[in-house]
């Protein structure tokens, strides 16, 4: 049966990383199903902080696509360039303001029966809230990432109060919602712990039709110059601090003198500038920054990586499941992981033995590592990481199975 389904989010297609990418292609699928869906977001700007091309975000607009079946509404908001802990939560605080005028006009349109709100920011909810309200519908509050947890690990608000507020205005989201998701066992218990209520299981995902294993793919590498016989070392994503980026100038350094590994940072962020600017001053002739690779090639560019790093501060490692990750397995790419024991991360890389993991924040592990896998054969982890991404990670099995869970009468928290 067709759905009405109304989508909040700040981040959206056509953004290529993080939780935009995911939110685009939920949409995206659900409109391709013949569901009628209305996203309010926002303009896409992660991960460079900046307003995509070629979009403005001086006021709102509207597209559509599908033949109708999908509305974006796209609400304007201020996107700092330098996103600090305050600047963020102005930058939320405004969609919030903005998109609540598009929630207000659409309840004088057809009833939605699901809304969807996808935290960060996490506060959104209270808009699908205000929604149910007045019009009904059920709401599915979907966690990406544990957004106030985080933000306290990494220090981003300076006073206890501020925390404790937000802590409060979450725990009445998460009592009123009629399910609540998330992407990770580990999250899943973290929220679990939160309120005596069912969390359900809702990964991040990944077409393992379009990412997969090509063959010969060493002879890849020479579309980005490099040679065949290179050990190509690649971090594709958001570049912030958070994902401790500074140790690979120092671990570059370290192996310089090893001409055939090559390092490649690729993406945007805030932090991008200090790390070329750190390259530059180490002289670093082993590390190369590409900008963010066009889709039809992402996925000859993941097969030519020899190691995929996927690092995570220690104190965020069970917090955030890098987007990242889905694609990397698909592709049977070698993850080259940073996260403690007991977190999400280390517990399934482990447990299907598709990947090597080493304690976050160890400068010298991380760089063992890497010489260790450039002299060993991890054929076995390949396989066993595109095994793990067509059994629990596609596309096809994960997003029809959520929205007949959710649309079901009888599976009501």
């Amino acid at each position: 049966m067709k759905k009405k389904i109304l989508v909040l989010g700040i981040n959206c297609l056509p953004e290529l990383t993080g939780i935009g990418k995911y939110t685009g292609e939920m949409i995206t699928w659900m409109a391709e199903q013949g569901h009628d869906v209305t996203m309010v977001t926002g303009f896409p700007y992660y991960p460079n902080w900046k307003v995509q091309e070629p979009y403005t975000g001086g006021w709102y607009k509207s597209e559509t696509m599908f033949e109708g079946s999908l509305k974006i509404h796209r609400c304007p908001l201020y996107i700092p360039s330098k996103p600090s802990g305050l600047k963020r939560l102005i930058h939320e605080s405004i969609f919030f303001v903005s998109a609540g005028f598009v929630v207000l006009k659409m309840l004088f349109k057809p009833k939605q029966d699901l809304i969807f709100a996808i935290a960060p920011p996490f506060h959104l909810a209270i808009l699908a809230l205000f929604y149910r309200f007045f019009r009904g519908g059920r709401i599915i509050y979907h966690v990406q990432d544990l957004q106030i947890e985080a933000a306290k690990e990494l220090k981003m608000l300076r006073y206890k109060w501020m925390f404790d507020t937000l802590f409060a205005i979450e725990y009445f989201i998460l009592r009123k919602m009629d399910f609540i998701s998330t992407i990770s066992e580990g999250m899943m218990k973290k929220v679990g712990r939160k309120i005596p209520k069912g969390v359900m299981f809702f990964p991040n995902w990944v077409d393992t039709e379009t990412f997969c294993p090509l063959p010969e793919r060493h002879l890849l590498k020479t579309k980005w110059g490099y040679q065949p016989d290179d050990h190509v070392v690649l971090y594709s994503g958001s570049i912030g601090e958070k994902q401790g980026l500074d140790s690979l100038i120092r671990i570059a350094a370290q192996l310089q003198p090893r001409t055939n590994i090559k390092f490649v940072i690729c993406g945007t962020g805030p932090y991008k500038a200090e790390l070329i600017r750190m390259s530059e001053e180490a002289g670093l002739t082993n590390l190369a920054f590409l900008p963010l690779q066009e889709f039809d090639v992402f996925n000859e560019f993941l097969n030519m990586a020899d190691i995929h790093l996927v690092l995570q501060k220690a104190n965020a490692s069970d917090l955030v499941m890098p987007s990242k990750l889905t694609a990397i397995l698909a592709v049977g790419g070698l993850a080259l992981v940073t996260a403690n024991e007991g977190t999400t991360l280390h517990d399934v890389i482990i447990e299907h033995a598709m990947g090597v993991i080493i304690e976050a924040e160890k400068e010298n592990l991380l760089a063992e590592a890497i010489v260790e896998i450039t002299e060993n054969d991890y054929e076995p982890c390949r396989k066993n990481a595109r095994k793990y991404a067509e059994k629990y990670l596609d596309k096809r099995n994960i997003l029809p199975e959520m929205l007949e869970y959710v649309s079901d009468v009888r599976n009501h928290n």
